[in-house]
Order: structure tokens, then sequence, then C-alpha cells
């Protein structure tokens, strides 16, 4: 949070000898009209105008879009905010002032790409709650779809975030290409303004060379002269905007001119030109004259937390931030969700949140565990497990339900509501039949998610206790338990697939082969939430109820299948057992009530994890995936005459 005050020192204006040098002009200018811009709202009529540019194809699209929000029609009155999820950044509007039909003319310019985020995810607040906003809509738009339409605008319905997603409102957006040709003119423009220090909109060259300099590029530095005089085309000592602009666009094609943001000073990537312009052009934008949306947001819910929320983060009890779950970061869980490539916070409750630091987070909850308590949630555990087999548990589906809004799809289950009886039939729901489709289902060399999870993936166990597992005592051993060796497991893949109460609680085989053993192993039920994983007081893996399966494959070898029991989780059932032949994505079991996990260990040089899953495991940040969909590609060279049965792709990537 800034606290720091935005008034001038009157004390060194009022010294005549404490003349600014052309350097701290050029500061001052660049942040002045940085807030100026902020501070202006549009033309006569509010809005921007800008024109729409068809997309013709999508294959290999790079470049920015300008994503507005215009306005929205709701159902009932309250004042209103949006946010706009967007990859690993959420950006807010201001808060509306019409409280029936809310105007924003809010915009923001958003990096899209082919391989990159795409789908945009808009969510509307009322705001008249302190504490925190209340989501009352939203909707998700594919941005290249849109801009491959022929209209630049579109009214898109706002539907209820609670089942069965009612539409609540409309809401009113527009998109449009920028060319990054003219982006890049408009963006040396605008800076190259900025030190025209008389505004006679013409350069010298001292006022050039403190742009120059700004760049901090040493060997541009050395050329000043040089690219001053082939911009000045008439020798008369002076260049117009239009001219230097030309010269520089040109310039930054060949030899790339800037090393750091002349605008927040973050260093440039030489090898990264497109992402660079991207850059500046997003750090400095004047855009149309409309709002400019408030970023430095990771989810939605973050962007609309009140004041109390704010306050309490200002004070560190309690912080957004991706990574190790320790500290005041314990506070809340965020992960990227690996189909709308965005992230997403987990829904924990706030006083479950307290009551799990204080358990796991610290040497006292250690002692605590040491007391008595480790028998005591075992005992919860049980207790819980057999209310949710009651009838009377069936009451709370609906405000299970409602807890979750849009996280559970009610449109995916095999049954209506209805069917189940108790709490724990909802739990270990069905889904219907091709709703999750398994990954090259043909390949028998591809391996799949086993669950609808949050999955950390590390090529090594080494690896895995550096990132995310601190428990001092983890080991395979220690993990597989005694009656399994672990020998084939040493240094070997690590994927840990963490289900959150909300999920789809049924687990799937990740790979074809053959059940060799399974073994059960008693113990804790410590919660499997991160905030206990990540903490070095607790070994969640190694101390909680399992069962261990160890699957045959002939395209990886063996494989480890751990179904780790957790707080609040009655029992662990499987619906295959020793000797059976099981096909990739086919139902192994499931949990009943609670969070749970599943780990899976690949014999060392089995298994080549798909690269988007280890990176983001190397950044400490879960993986939001669905079960069938692809986890990784055999390393072994199985002989396919040795085994003719065998159905291997060979996929390239």
């Amino acid at each position: 949070m800034g606290n720091g005050s935005s008034k001038l020192d009157s004390s060194s204006s009022s010294d005549p000898d404490a003349e600014d040098s052309r350097g701290s002009r050029f500061k001052k200018r660049m942040h002045l009209r940085r807030f100026l811009r902020r501070r202006r709202g549009g033309d006569a009529n509010g809005k921007g105008i800008r024109s729409h540019t068809k997309l013709g194809s999508v294959e290999d699209f790079a470049g920015i879009a300008v994503l507005t929000l215009i306005s929205a029609q709701m159902n009932f009155k309250d004042k209103w905010l949006a946010c706009v999820s967007f990859g690993e950044q959420t950006f807010r509007t201001g808060i509306s002032d019409h409280t029936k039909d809310p105007a924003w003319n809010s915009e923001k310019k958003l990096l899209l790409e082919k391989d990159g985020p795409h789908i945009a995810r808009i969510s509307v607040f009322e705001t008249n709650r302190i504490s925190r906003n209340n989501l009352v809509g939203y909707c998700e738009i594919d941005l290249l779809e849109f801009l491959s339409q022929d209209s630049s605008s579109e009214e898109l319905k706002l539907l209820d975030p609670s089942p069965p997603n009612e539409v609540v409102g409309k809401i009113y957006v527009s998109c449009s290409v920028e060319d990054p040709i003219e982006t890049e003119k408009r963006f040396a423009k605008r800076i190259l303004s900025i030190v025209d220090y008389n505004e006679d909109g013409e350069l010298s060259f001292p006022e050039f060379s403190d742009l120059i300099d700004a760049f901090g590029n040493q060997v541009a530095a050395s050329k000043k002269e040089e690219l001053f005089k082939a911009a000045d085309k008439n020798g008369d000592g002076v260049v117009t905007l239009d001219e230097l602009a030309a010269l520089l666009a040109a310039q930054q094609e060949k030899e790339p001119l800037m090393n750091r943001c002349p605008v927040c000073g973050e260093v440039l990537e030489v090898s990264d030109k497109l992402n660079n312009m991207i850059h500046l052009t997003l750090c400095f934008d004047e855009g149309t004259g409309n709002q400019v949306m408030t970023g430095g947001f990771l989810t939605d819910k973050q962007a609309a937390y009140g004041w109390m929320f704010k306050l309490s983060e200002w004070a560190h009890f309690s912080s957004y931030d991706v990574g190790l779950n320790s500290g005041s970061s314990a506070s809340h869980i965020v992960v990227y969700d690996r189909q709308k490539k965005r992230l997403v916070e987990e829904i924990i409750d706030g006083k479950i949140v307290l009551s799990m630091r204080a358990i796991y987070q610290s040497k006292v909850g250690l002692a605590l565990m040491d007391k008595g308590v480790k028998e005591l949630l075992h005992s919860i555990s049980e207790k819980q497990g057999k209310r949710m087999d009651s009838v009377e548990s069936a009451k709370d589906i609906p405000h299970f339900i409602e807890s979750f809004k849009d996280q559970i799809n009610m449109n995916e289950v095999k049954h209506p509501l209805e069917y189940f009886k108790t709490f724990n039939e909802f739990f270990i729901r069905e889904l219907k039949p091709d709703v999750r489709p398994i990954a090259h289902v043909e390949c028998d060399d591809v391996a799949v998610c086993a669950a609808d999870c949050r999955l950390m993936a590390f090529k090594s166990i080494d690896d895995s206790l550096r990132l995310w597992i601190k428990g001092r005592k983890f080991s395979v051993q220690g993990l597989l338990g005694q009656e399994i060796s672990a020998g084939a497991f040493m240094d070997g893949t690590l994927v840990i697939f963490r289900l959150a109460p909300q999920d789809y609680h049924r687990f799937h085989f990740p790979v074809f082969g053959f059940i060799e053993q399974i073994v059960d192993i008693p113990g804790c039920l410590y919660t499997v939430n991160p905030i206990a994983v990540n903490s070095k007081y607790c070994n969640v893996f190694t101390e909680n109820k399992r069962s261990v399966a160890i699957i045959s494959s002939s395209d990886f070898g063996k494989v480890a299948f751990v179904a780790i029991g957790a707080t609040m989780v009655g029992s662990i059932t499987f619906t295959k057992g020793k000797g059976d032949y099981v096909k990739k994505g086919e139902e192994f079991g499931y949990f009943s009530f609670g969070g749970s996990t599943v780990i899976c260990v690949f014999e060392k040089d089995s298994i080549q994890i798909d690269e988007d899953l280890l990176a983001n495991s190397s950044r400490s940040l879960e993986t939001l995936v669905r079960v069938g969909t692809k986890l990784g590609v055999s390393t072994r060279r199985v002989s396919q005459a040795d085994l003719p049965d065998v159905r291997r792709c060979a996929l390239d990537d």
C-alpha cells in the first residue's frame, strides 16, 4: 500500500539555488503525466473512441487488446464495481454512482497471444459491505474469438454465481486490437513529449540526450549524436517529434535502445522485443480518455475486498501472494486454473484458516498435537463421517453448494439433487459420461491427472522438499510404509493431487497397467491443506492414514498410488482390487467427506511431466486441473516387437 505524501516539499522549492537538473525535471514530468492520466475522466461525453480491427486469424496472433467495460443493467439497485481477471492479473473499475444501471467506461490493455491466456472473467460486485463486497454476477469472454467477429462491442449475460446460474443482468463490453507499429510510434511520441522542456514541439540535442540516458543503454548513449543527426534531416539542430518517433521505432527493430523502462525502471530483456514494447505501452499509456482499471491484484476476490481487509493487509495480519503458505501468506490460497489460464482463490472459511495457522504453523500448535489433539481430530472425523451418512445430513447439501457457488457445476453431475439421500452420497457424486474426457486415450505412453484437484509436480523428491513439502521427516519410504519396498522409487518423480471439499471426490488411474499390491496404513488425520503441508512442524503425508497401491505399467514401470485421508475424511474406498488390469482414466475409488490427497510416485526417469505443471510447481504454485487431462509422457524405451499390445504415440511435444 502506498502511504507516502503526494504534497511537494515546499522547503526545497523555496530555495532559489535548488534548481532541478534536467534529469530530475524529466522524472517529475513523467510522474505528473501518469497522475493526470489517472485523474482524467475522458472527453466531454466521458467516453473514449477506438476503431475496431477484426482479426483474420488467431493462429499466430500476438499483440495488445483493449478491453472496455462500458456499462451494465442489473435486476436490483445498489452500487457496483466490476473486476476483470486475466492470466495472473486482476483489474477493477471504480465504484459506479449509478444505483440501477452502473456505468464505468473503464478500459485495460491486455497481452493476447495464441498459447497464452485469452479468456477473461468479468465479475460484478455489490459494494455495500464493509469487509468484503458481494459477488452477484459474472461472465466469461474469449477475447480471441470476440476479436474475430465483425462487431467491436457486445452485450453479455451476467450469471448468478449460485446454481442454477440464472441471469441477473447484462454487461456491455467492447474490445479492439492495437496495431503494433502505431502503438510503438504513439509510445515514442508520448515519451519524447516529456523531454520537450520548452514545449515547442521540437527536440534539441540536450533534450534528446536526457531521454537516451533514461533508457539505461550505455551502447545507445555512445551513439546519441549519430542517432540525432540521422533524425535531423535538414541539419537545423532540432527534430520534430514525428521524425524522432519514426527513427526510434525503426532503430528498436534493429538494435533496441531501451535496457530499462523509463517509467517504472524495470529491466527489459533484449531478446524479448515484443513483450518489451507491450510492457512499455502498458506501463505508460494515456489511453482513450476512459478511466483505466486499477491493477495490482491476483484474484477478483482480492480486488473486491473492502477497507477492513486492506487495513489488515497493511498491518500484515493478512496478505496475498503465490508460493509457500506460511506466516501471513497462509491467509489465502491462490492457485492457477490450467483450463482458463488465470489465478483463482480457493474458498476457505476465515475461522478455519486462523485455526489451521494456530495449530500447524507454530511450535505451540505442535505441542498441542502431542497432547491429545491428534486423537481429538480422529474422533471428530469419525463422528462427522457418521453424521454425513445420516438422512438428516441431506439438508446441508444446498448450503454446501451455495458456499462454493460457481465451483460446483450441477450440470456435470450424473444424478439430480433430489437423488442424494445423505450428504456423503452427494459428496462422492458421480459425473455424467464424457464430461471428463481422457487425454490421448488411445496412447498407453501418455499419463493423465488422477483427480479434479490442485496439482504439484516435481522431477525429484529433493525438488518437492525444497519447494513444497516442509515436514522434517518426509521420505519415500515413510510415505509408502514398511511393507512396500521403496527402492524402485528413490529419486523418482512425485506428483501431488490435492482435493478440496468442493471437488469431485472420485480418483482415477493415471496410467494403464495392473494392480500388484494394496496396503492400508493407519495414521493421523491432519488436514492436507497447504498451510499444514508447508509447515516445518508437521509431517502430513508420512503420518496420516493412507492406502498405497502399486501399479505395474509397461510404459512407466512401477507407479506408487497413495490415497491419503485427512481431517473429516471418514474413509478411503477402492472400487478396484489387487490383480485387476486397469485402464488409464478408469475410476479407482473415492474419498468420503472432507479434503484429501493422492500422491503418485514414478520411477526415476520414467516420465516427462508437462512443462506448464513443472513451471508452476517451481514457483510453489498449485495448478487447478481436471481428471483425465494430460500429465506427462513416458520416457522409457519399450520395444513394440516385445510388447505388441502396447499402444504408443511417440508424442513429439
